[in-house]
């Protein structure tokens, strides 16, 4: 009987040992257990919440979606003009950066500012206009100096063709050669790119002989029609970075929780064998203490 008994005390010292290998170093019994209780509670808590986040970001890229299609062929055919004929670059540029508050969303506001920071690396940036608090604080510290305006208080809510007038009639108070408008362009629900849009003045639009091919048009024409095509661009800009943003939100979210999953998972394994651990470590006890009786 004493010899099964040590035995088995000798057998069960060792998967103590490492079984508590396992645990926090210096960390014992019910103490490591409250710990990995308390962590796993707080992970559950964490996967509930980007749980919760994924089905709303869901929701607001389907409504995000769906408003997109309307602003893109307004503001792809405001650009098309743009596209189809050449105007002179000019040297003095003013660039529009559209983003938003929010975070949450992986890398899509970091990704603009790496577009913004080689494009100032090639050739400097002097002018510009933040639409978002996100990407101003990014390039803040690059080309904090050269910035003429700040929006706030954008992605809390979908934008308007109101919101985008508001920053079209701000732009327009400066003077500029060509407005390069810059934003994450959703190309579906699991990617979007950086792309850069150029919007001459109307003076620029002016200089171009093709626009007199057909009919003469005069300057205040001209002028109406290049700053509603940037406010439709803008727009156009706005609703395309929405998508692309709770797109991204909602990816991230569901990564998130997966990753939470697998650690709830990874404690929960913890916790079962410390808690054998400590079992064990009792029943060790107890035929210790019949060892020493006998």
């Amino acid at each position: 009987s004493r010899g099964i008994n040590a035995e088995y005390g000798d057998m069960a010292t060792t998967w103590l040992r490492s079984t508590m290998s396992l645990a926090p170093s210096g960390a014992r019994g019910m103490a490591t257990l409250k710990d990995i209780e308390t962590r796993l509670k707080s992970v559950k808590n964490i996967k509930k919440i980007t749980s919760s986040m994924k089905m709303v970001s869901a929701a607001k890229f389907t409504r995000a979606e769906k408003a997109l299609k309307p602003a893109r062929v307004y503001g792809t055919g405001a650009a098309s003009l743009y596209e189809k004929n050449e105007f002179a670059d000019g040297e003095d540029k003013l660039y529009i950066a559209i983003s938003s508050d929010r975070g949450l969303c992986g890398g899509i506001h970091s990704g603009l500012g790496r577009t913004f920071k080689a494009l100032h690396a090639e050739s400097p940036v002097k002018k510009s206009v933040m639409v978002g608090d996100k990407v101003k604080a990014i390039l803040i510290k690059t080309m904090g100096d050269t910035y003429l305006s700040t929006f706030n208080n954008v992605g809390k809510k979908q934008s308007s063709f109101s919101d985008a007038l508001d920053i079209a009639e701000e732009v327009l108070t400066y003077e500029f050669d060509s407005a390069d408008i810059a934003y994450n362009s959703f190309v579906n629900v699991v990617s979007y790119k950086p792309v850069i849009k150029a919007t001459p003045s109307a003076a620029n639009i002016e200089s171009n002989d093709a626009i007199f091919t057909y009919d003469e048009v005069d300057s205040e024409v001209i002028r109406c029609y290049q700053e509603f095509t940037l406010a439709n661009m803008i727009h156009h800009a706005l609703k395309e970075q929405e998508a692309s943003e709770q797109s991204a939100r909602m990816n991230a979210m569901e990564n998130a929780t997966r990753n939470a999953g697998e650690m709830i998972d990874a404690l929960q394994l913890q916790y079962n064998r410390t808690r054998q651990a400590v079992i064990t470590r009792e029943l060790i006890e107890i035929i210790s203490g019949a060892n020493a009786l006998d």
